[in-house]
């Protein structure tokens, strides 16, 4: 189908922001249609690229559809996990064509941190990135061989930067809330010492690391200095860890029961901080929806984790209406760099590329209803008035009705 795309405010992350026309033409954006293309008037509503969110737990079309996702990057901790290329194809394939799931093959077999597994013939059977999951590798050595191996495939390693050691049995970060609530607690400075040996470990590799949440000020200090250095290192961040301190985990919340789990204000203001500056190069949903039994429990024996994906464009325009970054470099965040990391040359509304379109009204009101999601509607940000509605996506071109 060809398509002419007229009165569009038009959102690329490399050639800015402008108002005009966009032509697509078997499922890629070309320069010039043909006369029979049928066009679409966008009022003069947003066309930008459709969203890739980079380490989902959980493929949910109908919640990446509204949320204006049409590729996702899928973590390995799944039933059972990736790491065999049977499984990894099998998951690969599932989605399409709506949907593109790019799965992250686990680095170790069960994701137990030990023995390497297969990542050679999980990247032939469609991986597209390897990760260590929720959990962090303790061992030093897994961890240089993991990254060095996968340095010799041209994958990224997508890590959890926590130490594991601190971690153990933590729900909360230490702190005044974490006191007075009477949670078990661990420092932030957990978070700074996974990634230091991470940073060290792929700087002495040569491997592409991507934290896939940064989420303290000593951390991101970190990677600011690390990508001085000339460390090929990217890291990634949620809209809660950004719109949320560990203060709304009072009256135990499970809602706010996240991980890594909400930070202190101060460490809240420096991520914040390091979006303006480009340090954090890509905002995810942490999509990892959990249901009513996995909730209503008491905090420390909740499930940490929230359904993010129909969220994700609301939460993140509140980045651009606070003045820290522009339109283009938001989709930079969401879509161009999220596809970099996983060796995807989409993102972008360059002529040649995808026609991954999101068509969306960055000023229309509403508010988070949990119980209207797609998926198990648990969101420390229900009830919350938010601007930016996703009106219409395509994916190659093909648009995506549900």
């Amino acid at each position: 189908m060809n398509y002419r795309f007229v009165n569009a405010t038009i959102v690329c992350p490399v050639a800015g922001t402008r108002t005009g026309d966009l032509l697509v033409a078997d499922g890629v954006i070309v320069d010039a249609v043909s006369a029979g293309a049928e066009t679409i008037d966008c009022r003069g509503r947003h066309l930008a690229p459709a969203l890739v969110d980079l380490g989902v737990f959980a493929a949910d079309a109908r919640a990446c559809r509204a949320g204006g996702i049409v590729r996702v990057g899928l973590m390995p901790d799944q039933a059972p996990v990736l790491d065999d290329p049977g499984i990894v194809q099998r998951a690969a394939l599932v989605g399409r064509p709506d949907l593109w799931i790019h799965p992250i093959a686990a680095a170790t077999r069960g994701l137990a941190g030990t023995d390497l597994a297969e990542m050679a013939t999980c990247r032939a059977a469609g991986a597209r990135a390897v990760g260590t999951g929720r959990g962090w590798i303790a061992d030093s050595g897994v961890m240089a061989r993991v990254l060095a191996y996968a340095a010799g495939l041209g994958l990224t390693v997508i890590a959890h930067a926590e130490d594991g050691g601190l971690t153990r049995g933590a729900v909360a970060t230490s702190g005044e809330t974490a006191t007075r609530l009477g949670l078990p607690a661990a420092p932030a400075a957990a978070e700074a010492l996974a990634v230091a040996r991470d940073l060290m470990l792929a700087e002495e590799t040569g491997a592409r690391l991507h934290l896939r949440q940064v989420t303290t000020a000593a951390a991101l200090d970190l990677v600011r200095a690390a990508k001085r250095r000339g460390v090929a290192v990217t890291c990634g961040i949620t809209p809660a860890h950004l719109h949320l301190s560990d203060i709304a985990m009072s009256d135990y919340r499970t809602f706010a029961h996240l991980s890594p789990p909400l930070r202190s204000e101060a460490d809240r203001q420096a991520a914040r901080a390091a979006i303006a500056d480009g340090t954090i190069d890509v905002i995810a949903s942490g999509h990892d929806p959990q249901g009513p039994e996995a909730k209503r429990l008491p905090f420390a024996d909740s499930a940490p984790g929230m359904a993010g994906a129909e969220t994700l464009l609301a939460l993140s325009l509140i980045l651009v209406r606070d003045g820290l970054l522009p339109m283009e470099r938001l989709f930079a965040l969401v879509a161009a760099n999220p596809a970099a990391v996983l060796g995807i040359d989409a993102g972008t509304l360059q002529v040649g590329k995808p026609a991954d379109l999101l068509l969306f009204d960055p000023a229309a009101p509403w508010r988070i209803d949990a119980d209207a999601f797609a998926s198990a509607g648990n969101t420390p940000f229900a009830g919350l008035p938010v601007e930016g509605r996703v009106l219409r996506v395509w994916k190659g071109g093909r648009e995506v009705t549900a």
